[in-house]
């Protein structure tokens, strides 16, 4: 998803879950950021940099991908943008190695969801935007592995757009270029993806580079063959797919708010949106790059308040200038706990599941940790990746 779905649109959900402007602007502030949160920016204001969220396009050219590196790049695009959904997923005569990247295959849905949302209840308004930043992902980002994989990631060139007609659908052969500096050209159906490459652990298969930025667009339709359904054809269907991830983050941060008791799979808010469905498919709907400035109309039609773009040094002064032991009282060292803490429980569930692709992880979800850079040292410690601190 981009900053359209993971901003302005998590705000709308915000608002309609029953969080004030202030609160939402908080909670989208947060979603975004997961996006932006790499060990560059933490080395910049001197946070710890094992709460990074994401890696940037240098960072990953610089990205080791032996055994060490590829635990690295897993911890970070497993847990935040590639949630798997069925950690103990059975497929008939796959060896381990196989099975272990097939298993961090994300979807909606799943229990990892499920313990993410309840990981953020109680906690600080920016876990509640990881935690919907992680959910949103699962439904954009299903079907793709946050772990470099030719044997899962890949597809052919079979891709055709899905549009409706008077007579019905009707398809488009979808063109991919390899260039990222230039725009997507939806006239055209010409889309930038990933250079494909026959080694299975080269960044170019990660996620979803072999679809380009189709899984992130909300108005998309379209079919492929992936390489981990023995190509077989499959049809992704984003408009419903982003109504169900709108419709379920309102109900996922209801359960936070301690609005309802229990948080349930499979499980969306419908009746909030009942007075504004047309608007939302509307905008989900709308065939363009980016939806922002129709997703921040429809806010602060919501809300009556204005919404701030987004600003990425917003909280970086504060952190930077708050003494040693008020840092985790800053937005960005609340941010800080909740990544770690996210990343934690995500990883440690890989591992309990007997797959080591995110490195070995013991002990509990996330301890209390004495100041930030505390919790960085203790992240090292218990197997999160020396080099991250």
């Amino acid at each position: 998803m981009q900053e359209d779905f993971h901003y302005y649109a998590t705000y709308c959900a915000a608002i309609l879950a029953g969080y004030s402007h202030g609160e939402s602007m908080d909670i989208c502030y947060s979603a975004q950021f997961v996006d932006l949160c790499s060990r560059t920016l933490l080395s910049k204001i001197k946070a710890p940099v094992a709460a990074a969220t994401t890696q940037l396009q240098l960072e990953m050219m610089d990205a080791r991908t032996d055994i060490v590196g590829l635990q690295d790049i897993t911890r970070i695009w497993a847990s935040f943008h590639f949630l798997p959904k069925d950690l103990y997923a059975v497929k008939a005569r796959r060896p381990k190695g196989y099975m272990n990247k097939y298993r961090l295959i994300c979807g909606p849905n799943g229990d990892l969801v499920k313990r993410t949302v309840e990981l953020a209840r109680g906690k600080s308004l920016p876990s509640v935007g990881i935690a919907m930043h992680v959910l949103a992902d699962t439904w954009a980002h299903s079907n793709f592995a946050g772990t470099p994989s030719l044997v899962i990631n890949n597809t052919t060139n079979d891709f055709y757009e899905i549009f409706s007609g008077p007579d019905g659908d009707y398809e488009k052969k979808i063109k991919f270029r390899h260039s990222p500096s230039a725009p997507d050209d939806l006239d055209k159906c010409l889309y930038t993806n990933s250079v494909y490459q026959r080694n299975e652990n080269t960044i170019m298969n990660l996620g979803h580079g072999r679809a380009g930025h189709l899984p992130d667009y909300s108005f998309i339709r379209y079919r492929y063959l992936p390489a981990w359904d023995d190509y077989r054809v499959m049809v992704k269907d984003n408009p419903s797919d982003y109504f169900k991830a709108f419709c379920q983050m309102i109900y996922a941060m209801k359960y936070i708010r301690r609005e309802i008791q229990s948080f349930e799979t499979d499980t969306y808010d419908y009746e909030a949106v009942s007075g504004c469905e047309d608007r939302i498919r509307e905008i989900i709907g709308k065939r363009q790059l980016l939806a922002s400035d129709d997703w921040k109309a429809f806010g602060q039609e919501l809300s009556g308040s204005e919404i701030e773009d987004f600003d990425l040094n917003k909280y970086q002064g504060p952190y930077m200038d708050a003494a040693k032991e008020d840092k985790g009282e800053t937005f960005i060292g609340q941010f800080v706990e909740g990544a770690m803490a996210h990343k934690w429980m995500v990883c440690d569930q890989i591992y309990q599941s007997g797959n080591m692709l995110a490195g070995f992880v013991e002990g509990k979800a996330m301890k209390k940790a004495g100041s930030q850079e505390d919790m960085g040292r203790e992240a090292a410690e218990k197997g999160m990746g020396n080099d991250e601190v």
